[in-house]
Order: structure tokens, then C-alpha cells, then sequence
């Protein structure tokens, strides 16, 4: 239906631009404009049908909670993130839900992000692939997605007035290039404006962020709606490009919008505008069905989970259990799994699977005797040394132990960050002593944010990364541990060996309304490798119960600025399992400081044994390009590029190096240039030489020839200064021609006549 938006008033026009109440839109009826229902996602849908609430805190109809997204950053596969996003659209249209709050794609820039479990990777390609392919997936099936938080919102602490100072090289390499590549590959239907400051300007009425960039450079066309509670200014918000506010304000601020019309400080153009872009969204209006499979997503969830753990480590193959007969299950996570994230994505889950009853399951059917004790309790404990004393006795009669261990919603959630990467007390003392008298132990961590390994980890044998796995993964840890999955997952993010190595720790999470974001570009594995930092497990890790060969590995330029990588994969072991092809760009080519190494490609293939699979990968311009803040656009600077595969960011076993043309830029000359800049300009560079060694006496020429270096003395300093320092090497009207033919005229017989 399409409305004329002429025949509504300033005051109807205005209504449409902020919430009814807090998960839905005004409808005007007379019209036919209907409300929609906005609601939390993204791992699961939080529908409300009570009192509401943003924090988690309020009941929610029952639903699938599906793996959130730091564990499916670590299945590097678009076809996980694409299964929940579809699984999760399908459950909307049961609750008549129109937008699905997700994904979240703020990068983690600190392992102490309270809100971490809500983001896939440290990494932008991979937090950018998966994010496209849930919102395309969810969007087929029928509610639009509202991808979050736009923009660095990487910190919970004081998130609501915090500036994020960023230059612009940083957000445009590391903290935008998610939201473009969701934008312009999977056209979601909104953009939500994080709560932050970005550089001193709220990011809801940020027009540089929500116009220029968003629209005028991106395309998109859908809304933007404000984070719950982050609009500071709504008539700047709708300035900027702010289409919708949520929740509802009781209509003070839509009388905010028609005064400031009326008083002429705000365009009606701009408004109408804005009302466009909300009307399409109530397109997406839908009746509830009321059904949704749930036994099907529950079976989904569980696939998707254990698709996502990462094995960090397997000394002796200890994993997966066979040949024993007698296993130790420790902690109490084992029976209250800890599956999901505090705050607005806490899901009301359709069931819950404790992983000690699958491993009973599994056990059974293979004669194995399983014997548990708590070993620690999540809450204040007066019996801690008693709980710790009968873990240690299970443990000494057992073949294997496995402790369970992690981070409660008491040390993790939306609204705080972390203090500290480490397990708590309690934790660190049974993993220790069950390891003293276990015959063999191993070490499942449930966790939304990294935490440490240090001070245990070389006493056991095993350790899985399972994140928080949603409701069904208790049951996909325990397919993991029995080898019914073959583990696949590989770290998107880095664990550290200490807080203090990681690149914000000097500045995390700032000071007096300020984050500085001094680490740059050097955010994550860009950080570690380039500065040659060791790290426990690098950015990329994961372990199998087979093993992959990779070869082969050839590279072809397609373009000035694209090229292709080719790889032969073969499953060398037993075991059917899935291998990731990382593909990683080294280069020190431009005027900037570029990483050691970048994550520029990767795909996930499927292999059985004995098999093999050629895989291969474009490399595009934006996989060799960087941020030139002098030109305002990406560059690919001419020079040699070398393509990597590894294993990980800090293990790479093949390379080929291109040459690449690139982008032949001749940058302006003005009197600011410095020395340096003219005499390395392609065209006014030689003839100025040319006529300065021209003008020398033979002693100055024998000088120059002994000291060639001697033009770095002076190379930084502007022309300006030079001049004044030399007493005007260079007549000023001879500079200022050369100025306007640096970049006018091809013509290098007018340069040299010049000089």
C-alpha cells in the first residue's frame, strides 16, 4: 500500500518517527499504517508480552536460544551464521515480529567487553561475512534485521556518554567495514545508532556517520532507529539521518520535531524523508502464526553449537573419550550450564540441556561408568573446601577428568565490563588439584569473553573453548567429547597470555567521557603479530581429531588491484572434518603503517577422509587497500604484496608475493609539502634535482656525492621553512608554477624548462 505522505499532518508525520511504547511503532490507523513489533534478537527472539524491559531482566515468551555470536565467530562458517539467521526469522513470524534487533558486529577491541558474547571476531572480514550471511538468511524468510551498534561501541562501561576518539584510517579499516559489507551485500532493513559518542558527537545524531558515510557513500535505504534510550537530541537526530526512536518518548519529542518545522530550524524535506523510510518498515508488518518447530530448532541449535567449539589443545589425544572406563565429570556447569549472555539478548529458551546428562547418555552406550561432583558452587560457597576435596577424590579414580569451568552472569553481562581475564578462585584451585591426581584431565570453558589460561594450563591434557553455546549446548559439548562431532571451531579472537600484552590496555575504558583508541589499526592478532608478542593461542587456532595437508598454493593477478589464491586441500587422517582456509595479505607498500599481516579471505570445506578439495578464494581490491586520509578514499599503493596461508595468524606455512600497479597518485604540491614530498614527486622530483646539482660549484658536487644522505636532514621540513632556512634555495615564483603543473599537465618538458 502506498501512502501519501502529503495528505498526513506535521503532527501524523512526526508520530511515526518514535515508538508507541517500548517494542513497538504508532499505527494511524485512517491511513492503513500499521504498528510493528521491534524486538531483541539476535540469537533468539525476546518477545515480551508482559511488563518490558531492555536489560534481561523481565520474562519473555518461550523460544529457541541458538549459539550466540562469539561462538558462531569461531565456526568461520556463513552457513552457521546463515542457519540461526533463518531459524530466528521463522521464530519472528510465529511471534508476529517485524525487526529482529542483530547481529552485533562491534569489533572486540578488549577481551574485557562485558558485552563480547554479543560479537563474533576481533576481526572485521569475519565479523562482516557472518553478519551478511544471518541478516540474508533471516530477511528470506520474512522480519528485517537492525544491525548493531553503529558505531564503535566496544565497551560497556559508561556506554551511554562515553567518546570513542577514533581516527578515521581506524574506523574506516577496523571498526566500519562490517556494517559496509552488511550494508551493501545484504541490504538489512534497519541500522541501529549505538548509545556513544564518536569523536564528541553522538552517534544518533552523528551526520557524518548516519548520512554521508551510511546513505551518501554506502547506499543504504532502510531506517535507522536508535539504540533504546540513545537519543540525546531528536531533532538532530532527524538533522542527521535518525529515522526512528525508540522506545516511545509520550510524544514529547515528536512535538519536539513539529516546533522546531514550525520555528524553521528543521527541513519538513528531512522529516519526510524520514517518515519513507519508516513506512517502508511497516511493511514487514505481520499477524503472529503462533508456530514454530520447536523440537526441529532445539536439534538445529544443538548442530550449530557444536559446529562452533574450538579445541584449544589435545596432548596425547586424549580426546575424543574412548578405551576408559571410568570418567569424572567436575563443576557445577555441568549441570547449570551457562549457555548464554546477560542483558537484552536473554533468551526464555524452549528447554535446556545439561551436558552431564548427554555424557551419561554417551557413556552408557559405550560402557563407560560417569561419576560427578560439583567441585565449586557459582555463588558464595561456605563448603568450598569440602566441594574441592570430594572433586579431588572422584577425580583420583577415574581414567578422565573433565572440569567443567567459566564466567557467570556475575562476571560477564551487558551494562559492565570485566576486571579481570581470569577464572575465579574457586575454579583455579579444582582445576589445579583434580589435574595433581587425575590420570588424564580435560578442561571445558563456558564463556561469553576470553579468559586466561595461565597458571593451569600445562597441568592438564585437554582443553575445549565452548563459549556460550546456547540452550541445546550442553549436548554439543558432549558430541564433542565422544567424537560424535568432529570439533572445527578456530579463535576469533586472541587469547592472551596477559591483559596487560593486549593493544587497548592503556586505554581501556578511558577516562572523564573519553576512550582514546591509541592502538590504531593494530587492534587484536594485528597488534600481536606485527609487534611480535606471544600469545597463549593465536587469533585463527582450532584443533581436530583429523588432520588437513594444505598445498599447492598458487596466485594470479586478475587486475591492478585484484588477484586470486588457489589451495589443494587433502583430509590426511581418519576421521571425516572441516578445515578452514585462512588466507592472509603482508605488505609494506604506501606512505602508512600497515600490520605484518591481515586477514583477507577464508572458507570452510567439508572433507572425508582420503579426500581432496581445490579451494579458491578472490582477493578483491579492499584486500590490499588502505585508508588514505590525505585522499579521503581507499588506495592500493603500487608495490609487492605477499599472499599467506596459514594456520593461524602466527603460523603461516605458504606465501606468494604479487606486484601489484595499483593506484598511480600525484599528490598536489603546495608550499606545506615537505622537501621530502617534492623532490619524491614523479614529475617535479628529477628536473628539481636535476637543477639543483646543476647550479653546484664542483666542490658543492664533490660534497654531495660524499654525503648522498644529506638531503634526510632537511626531507620533513615544509618548502615553506626551507626556503626561510636556505635563504631561498629555490626562487619562489619558480615553486609556485611547479605547484600548478604537479598535477595539471603531463607535459614534462614545461616541468624541466622551469627548473
Amino acid at each position: 500500500m502506498t501512502i501519501d505522505i502529503s495528505a498526513l499532518t506535521l503532527a501524523q508525520k512526526a508520530s511515526l518517527l518514535s515508538g508507541q511504547d517500548f517494542w513497538s511503532t504508532k499505527a494511524i490507523e485512517e491511513f492503513g499504517i500499521p504498528s510493528i513489533v521491534l524486538t531483541d534478537g539476535p540469537h533468539g527472539i525476546r518477545r515480551q508480552d508482559g511488563e518490558a524491559d531492555h536489560l534481561g531482566i523481565n520474562d519473555a515468551l518461550p523460544s529457541t536460544c541458538f549459539p550466540p555470536a562469539v561462538a558462531v565467530g569461531s565456526s568461520w562458517d556463513p552457513d552457521v551464521a546463515a542457519q540461526l539467521g533463518a531459524a530466528v526469522g521463522r521464530e519472528a513470524n510465529a511471534f508476529g515480529v517485524a525487526v529482529v534487533l542483530g547481529p552485533g558486529v562491534n569489533i572486540k577491541r578488549s577481551p574485557l567487553c562485558g558485552r563480547n558474547f554479543e560479537y563474533y571476531s576481533e576481526d572485521p572480514l569475519i565479523s562482516g561475512v557472518l553478519g551478511a550471511a544471518h541478516v540474508n538468511a533471516m530477511q528470506a524468510v520474512g522480519p528485517g534485521a537492525s544491525v548493531k551498534h553503529f558505531a564503535a561501541n566496544n565497551q560497556e562501561h559508561e556506554r551511554m556518554r562515553i567518546s570513542a576518539d577514533v581516527d578515521e584510517r581506524t574506523l574506516r579499516e577496523i571498526y566500519l567495514p562490517a556494517f559496509e559489507r552488511i550494508v551493501t551485500e545484504a541490504a538489512p532493513a534497519t541500522v541501529m545508532a549505538s548509545y556513544n559518542k564518536i569523536n564528541g558527537v553522538y552517534a544518533s545524531h552523528n551526520p557524518w556517520l548516519l548520512t554521508e558515510v551510511l546513505r551518501d557513500e554506502w547506499g543504504f535505504e532502510g531506517a535507522v532507529v536508535s539504540d533504546w534510550g540513545a537519543v540525546s537530541d531528536r531533532v538532530a537526530g532527524v538533522a542527521a539521518g535518525m529515522d526512528l526512536e525508540m522506545p516511545g518518548s509520550g510524544g514529547a519529542t515528536d512535538q519536539a520535531i513539529v516546533d522546531a518545522v514550525t520555528r524553521g530550524e528543521l527541513s519538513e524535506a528531512l522529516v519526510d524523508d524520514a517518515v519513507r523510510r519508516v513506512l517502508a518498515l511497516t511493511a514487514r508488518h505481520r499477524t503472529p502464526t503462533g508456530q514454530f518447530d520447536v523440537d526441529s530448532h532445539h536439534a538445529l541449535a544443538r548442530q550449530l553449537a557444536a559446529d562452533s567449539v574450538v579445541l584449544l589443545k589435545n596432548d596425547g589425544d586424549v580426546l575424543p573419550i574412548s578405551n576408559v572406563s571410568r570418567v569424572a565429570v567436575i563443576g557445577s556447569f555441568a549441570t547449570e550450564p551457562r549457555f548464554q549472555g546477560g542483558g537484552s539478548s536473554h533468551i526464555n529458551p524452549t528447554r535446556t540441556d545439561a551436558a552431564l546428562d548427554t555424557i551419561r547418555d554417551l557413556a552408557l552406550e559405550r560402557g563407560i561408568t560417569v561419576e560427578h561432583a560439583d567441585g565449586f558452587a557459582l555463588a558464595e560457597d561456605p563448603d568450598v573446601d569440602t566441594r574441592r576435596a570430594l572433586a579431588v577424590e572422584v577425580a583420583a579414580r577415574s581414567d578422565v577428568t573433565i572440569v567443567f569451568a567459566g564466567l557467570s552472569d556475575r562476571e560477564e553481562s551487558e551494562g559492565f565490563d570485566r576486571e579481570t581475564l581470569s577464572l575465579p578462585t574457586a575454579q583455579l584451585a579444582v582445576i589445579r588439584d583434580v589435574a595433581a591426581v587425575s590420570a588424564r584431565t580435560v578442561v571445558v570453558l563456558s564463556n561469553g569473553g576470553v579468559v586466561s589460561l595461565e597458571g593451569w594450563h600445562d597441568d592438564v591434557d585437554a582443553i575445549l573453548e565452548g563459549w556460550l553455546l546456547g540452550q541445546a549446548g550442553g549436548s554439543a559439548i558432549a558430541d564433542v567429547l565422544f567424537g560424535v562431532v568432529n570439533p572445527s571451531g578456530h579463535l576469533a579472537e586472541t587469547i592472551p597470555l596477559r591483559l596487560q600484552d593486549n593493544p587497548s590496555w592503556n586505554n581501556f575504558p578511558g577516562e572523564q567521557g573519553h576512550v582514546r583508541y591509541g592502538e590504531g589499526v593494530m587492534v587484536g592478532y594485528r597488534h600481536y603479530t606485527t609487534a611480535d608478542v606471544p600469545v597463549r593461542y593465536p587469533f585463527g587456532h582450532g584443533l581436530s581429531y583429523t588432520t588437513f595437508a594444505t598445498t599447492a598454493l598458487v596466485t594470479e593477478i586478475t587486475g591492478p588491484d585484484t588477484a586470486t589464491a588457489r589451495v589443494t586441500v587433502t583430509n590426511t587422517g581418519a576421521r571425516t572434518g572441516k578445515h578452514v582456509v585462512q588466507v592472509y595479505v603482508a605488505t609494506t607498500a604506501g606512505p602508512v603503517r600497515r600490520p605484518v599481516r591481515e586477514l583477507r579471505a577464508f572458507r570452510k570445506v567439508t572433507l572425508e577422509p582420503g579426500e581432496t578439495q581445490t579451494v579458491e578464494l578472490a582477493l578483491d581490491r579492499r584486500a590490499f587497500a588502505y585508508w588514505d586520509i590525505e585522499l579521503d578514499r581507499w588506495v592500493v599503493a603500487p608495490g609487492e604484496y605477499t599472499v599467506q596461508i596459514g594456520e593461524s595468524s602466527a603460523s603461516i606455512f605458504a606465501e606468494e608475493t604479487l606486484a601489484l600497479t595499483g593506484d598511480v597518485i600525484i599528490r598536489p604540491l603546495t608550499m606545506d609539502s615537505t622537501v621530502g614530498d617534492w623532490f619524491a614527486h614523479p614529475r617535479v622530483g628529477p628536473a628539481l634535482m636535476q637543477g639543483l646539482t646543476a647550479g653546484m660549484s664542483e666542490e658543492q658536487a664533490q660534497q654531495a656525492d660524499q654525503n648522498p644522505d644529506g638531503l634526510k636532514m632537511v626531507e620533513s621540513m615544509p618548502m615553506q621553512q626551507f626556503l626561510a632556512f636556505t635563504g631561498g634555495a629555490f626562487p619562489v615564483e619558480m615553486l609556485e608554477q611547479l605547484m600548478t603543473l604537479s598535477y595539471t599537465t603531463e607535459d614534462q618538458d614545461a616541468v624541466n624548462e622551469l627548473v
